[in-house]
């Protein structure tokens, strides 16, 4: 294996045993269904296990039935082509459920390096753990503490994560870290595209429902999602579709293609609406402000703009880690 593990507090090397990952000090991250826990299990990122948990298929494409958001959404954000990635170490931060996993680990020849703080890792490994043996390597842990050297890695991936860490330029440096110097690094987050931003119903409500305890959020969600949908469908054909900005739920008219079954669209509603309310964390960043940390951060920035991703347009910065 190229990649070094390192314990990340201590930097010292890891090897694989029975008891799990072992450090020269005698220090042991276990391994769990497979993956090793560097990470606690409580943490800031609780909610995203909760979510992908229970939704563990919802976002992962269904090939056969012509659905591939997630793997549209990779490749137009990344511009990387499944030949670019042949036979290298990329790293993929916030892997969730496995949406993207599944795509590089089905569409690419890459080797896989994925961690995520919660324990999603294990909605991950139960739907993408036996696809492809030797290539897939996940991890729970954080960001700030993810158990390999620096230098490490050929491309870095890190989607619909970054605005839900406490501190985003600290990620960044996270990300740029692990890449070899010339590697490209590749995020998306959300945006503040005005003033108007956070005059929005989720941010509104985000103040008492991210305090709530999941499963009641969850449920109350579940309870109003129907008329929500009608009502929100209501606004759009009296051509009044601005206001659906001040409904707590998801605009899945923004997200989804055309053509869903009804039973998926409303699945999709309840997950990405918990996903929107339920995180310890929601920062919205300004392009140009994402593209100075990453210079901050030892990269040159090589795109910093909106690109369509097949169901909308995704803030990204691309970037490549300076040549000592």
């Amino acid at each position: 294996m190229d990649v070094k593990l390192v314990n990340p507090f201590n930097g010292a090397a890891l090897k694989s045993t029975a008891a799990g990952l072992v450090d020269s000090e005698g220090t042991v991250f276990p391994v769990v269904h497979g993956v090793a826990r560097i990470a606690a299990e409580a943490n800031y990122a609780e909610s995203f296990g909760k979510q992908w948990n229970r939704f563990r298929l919802t976002q992962i494409d269904r090939p056969e039935v012509g659905e591939r958001v997630s793997e549209r959404r990779l490749f137009a954000e990344t511009g990387w082509t499944p030949e670019d990635l042949k036979g290298i170490d990329v790293l993929e931060v916030g892997s969730g459920a496995g949406r993207f996993s599944r795509v590089l680990l089905d569409r690419t020849q890459a080797r896989l390096w994925s961690v995520d703080y919660s324990t999603a890792v294990d909605a991950n490994m139960a739907t993408n753990g036996k696809l492809a043996p030797g290539r897939f390597h996940l991890f729970q842990a954080s960001i700030y503490d993810m158990p390999f050297a620096d230098d490490s890695f050929d491309k870095v991936l890190c989607l619909g994560v970054l605005q839900h860490t406490p501190d985003f330029e600290h990620s960044v440096r996270a990300l740029v870290a692990k890449a070899k110097p010339g590697a490209e690094i590749v995020v998306d987050f959300y945006t503040v595209k005005g003033f108007w931003t956070k005059i929005h119903g989720k941010y509104l409500v985000r103040p008492f429902t991210k305090r709530m305890q999941h499963e009641r959020l969850l449920g109350l969600i579940e309870r109003n999602v129907d008329w929500l949908l009608g009502l929100s469908a209501a606004l759009r054909k009296l051509r009044l579709g601005a206001l659906t900005r001040f409904i707590p739920l998801v605009d899945v008219h923004k997200i989804l293609p055309a053509g869903l079954p009804k039973d998926l669209v409303r699945e999709i509603a309840v997950l990405d609406t918990f996903d929107m309310l339920s995180p310890e964390y929601d920062n919205p960043q300004r392009i140009g402000a994402v593209a100075r940390m990453f210079e901050r951060s030892g990269a040159e920035v090589t795109f910093a703009d909106f690109v369509d991703n097949g169901t909308g347009r995704a803030a990204v910065v691309r970037a490549i880690k300076r040549l000592r």
